[in-house]
């Protein structure tokens, strides 16, 4: 089948690549020429686990390439893809601006049926707004689908194609053929798809965020009472975990959950919810606990140092920058807002992140330093903040570490390391929700 995706960003560089790699004919487009001509030489702007081997692989198959030539892509597509940005207002809301002028776009460029398919995240009616302008601006028949994706960032290849559900909304029944037979190769395992209306299948992808945003905040304020009662969290949470209405999977707590969906979906939810005049009080509620716990290891930290002359001046490491482990994405990440509330009480910081350091210097422009390496990172300090639970941070040399710094305080942000090995050896330890 012959694909067009408008937006090489996660969503759709990931989406085009794959569908690629089933053996679909794919042409990803974007208005961006240097990034167009850095995909073309088999670069990704983006750090996704196995994604630039796929992107190589399929670019010399002749199964995938890129242009910034929307009109011709179209025209020579059955389906395309909108997978461009919808970034959150002040107000909560999506901002639909692009995509609808990407829908307007390809109305425009269609010369026969096509299928355009709303890959990105958009608030419920989108699907038939989009249907109704591209309607009243061309003769020929689209038919707009709504696919939300349901990718993690770090396992995104994997998560695409061995899915664990596909959600297609559409109402007719030519183009819904028509994803069926797209999709067909990643649900050979009985994987379902689920084919529903436009706004039933908008509303899931919400929902589906929310109720993960939900369980993290949960288990964070449910860790925050463990500290104030002297329970550790870890037991509660595996026994409550084992309960199968419940799961362990979101139940770990930690400092917060940031990217580009759940912070935004959360709030995007709660925003519909407030157009359509209900007060969605439980959500607004799990925001309001994700930002008060990224705040979290720096509460404990100047809370350790008020009888040491507060934080200011002093040399601290953190471990960890993106907003989860394999992936260099920082949008909303714990990290940034505990190193603002850290900078503004004057403390000198140096960072290490495996992936992610090129992206923060230039956030940051010498605010922060960056370490190489972890134990550089913890030269000098007089505390050391574990925020992204790198598979590398998991085991260091504990030793060499007390040895570096120049104060052995540790806060660990996200219950990794065994904390009454650490104070054997001579560490302070915090954690969340772990009693002292």
């Amino acid at each position: 089948m012959r694909i067009a995706v408008v937006g090489t960003g996660y969503v759709g560089l990931v989406a085009g690549t794959c569908f690629a790699e089933s053996g679909h004919s794919v042409t990803c487009v974007d208005v961006d020429a240097e990034k167009v001509a850095m995909l073309r030489r088999g670069e990704t702007p983006i750090y996704e686990p196995g994604l630039e081997e796929l992107l190589a692989r399929n670019i010399k198959g002749e199964r995938l390439s890129f242009t910034s030539d929307l009109v011709t892509s179209v025209r020579a597509a059955e389906v395309v893809f909108i997978a461009v940005g919808t970034p959150q207002g002040d107000d909560g809301n999506a901002d639909l601006r692009i995509a609808i002028q990407v829908a307007h776009a390809v109305a425009d460029a269609a010369e026969r049926y096509t299928v355009v398919v709303n890959k990105s995240t958009v608030p419920v009616g989108t699907a038939s707004r989009m249907q109704a302008e591209i309607n009243a601006r061309t003769k020929v028949t689209l038919d707009v689908v709504s696919n939300p994706e349901f990718l993690k960032e770090g396992a995104a290849i994997d998560d695409f194609l061995r899915p664990d559900r596909i959600v297609i909304g559409t109402n007719s029944e030519k183009a819904r053929a028509i994803m069926g037979e797209l999709y067909a190769p990643f649900v050979r395992t009985e994987s379902p798809i689920y084919f529903m209306d436009p706004r039933s299948a908008e509303l899931t992808k919400y929902a589906a965020n929310a109720m993960l945003a939900t369980r993290i905040s949960f288990m964070n304020d449910m860790a925050n009472l463990c500290e104030k009662v002297g329970a550790d969290v870890d037991q509660v949470r595996k026994a409550m975990g084992s309960d199968k209405r419940i799961g362990h999977p979101f139940l770990f707590p930690g400092v917060g959950y940031g990217g580009s969906c759940f912070p935004k979906d959360v709030k995007a939810l709660v925003a519909t919810a407030r157009n359509h005049g209900l007060d969605f009080s439980l959500l607004a509620s799990v925001d309001a606990v994700n930002d008060r716990q990224k705040r979290l290891l720096a509460q404990k930290a100047r809370a350790y140092f008020e009888s040491l002359g507060g934080l200011r001046g002093k040399k601290v490491g953190v471990w960890g920058l993106a907003f989860k482990p394999k992936t260099d994405d920082l949008r909303m990440a714990p990290a940034l807002a505990l190193i603002e509330e850290l900078l503004a009480e004057g403390a000198i910081i140096t960072a290490h992140d495996p992936v992610a350091i090129e992206g923060a210097e230039k956030l940051y422009k010498g605010r922060v330093m960056f370490a190489q390496n972890p134990y550089q990172c913890a030269e000098g300090a007089e505390a050391l903040f574990l925020v992204t639970e790198w598979n590398e941070f998991r085991q260091p040399d504990f030793a060499r570490i007390k040895s570096a710094m120049a104060r052995p305080v540790i806060f660990d942000g996200r219950n990794i390391w065994n904390q009454s090995k650490l104070r054997e050896l001579g560490f302070v330890y915090q954690g969340v929700g772990r009693a002292a």
